[in-house]
């Protein structure tokens, strides 16, 4: 029976992937779901590993705040791994069982989740961080703000990272 945990008719934002997860790793349980660090308004930033093999893989997704439907794309893709990897069957022609075993793919599907909320109107436009974006965004006049935003939520260039081992 195929599962339809992740929607794709939605605005994203960090709650939602924060909820998906939650649901894809009680549903399917040899998911590896690590916290890896925090956005500059304290959001988790989340890393699935699927498979247990050498060959190593690793997508990220919403880099950018506008970009925010490649989140979408990776969870459903996770959710479609996994209903093949339930069922023993394949995936875009790849048996899943065999990939599970020979290759270990690293999935960070929302990078900033502070701008996947910003540009998808979950920040409060009376807050702090709300402020904080549109004085950044006065020195872009030509970008459209909040949907054309890209920086993160205070303007920081990087967010730091603290990756673990894996251990499942």
């Amino acid at each position: 029976m195929k599962v339809n945990i992740v929607p794709t008719n939605v605005l994203y934002n960090s709650y939602l992937l924060r909820q998906n997860l939650i649901l894809l790793n009680l549903t399917y349980p040899f998911l590896n779901l690590q916290v890896v660090g925090n956005s500059a308004l304290g959001n988790p930033i989340y890393t699935v590993k699927l498979g247990k093999g050498p060959n190593k893989v690793f997508y990220s997704g919403s880099i950018h705040a506008n970009e925010w439907i490649t989140s979408v794309l990776l969870l459903k893709f996770i959710e479609n791994y996994c209903d093949a990897y339930i069922s023993n069957s394949s995936l875009y022609g790849y048996p899943i069982r065999q990939l599970f075993n020979s290759t270990s793919i690293y999935i960070m599907p929302m990078v900033n989740p502070d701008g996947v909320d910003l540009v998808n109107g979950y920040i409060n436009q009376i807050s702090t961080a709300y402020q904080n974006a549109v004085t950044i965004s006065n020195r872009f006049p030509n970008i459209p703000f909040p949907s054309g935003w890209k920086a993160n939520i205070n303007g920081e260039s990087f967010i730091n990272f603290h990756f673990l081992v894996f251990k499942k």
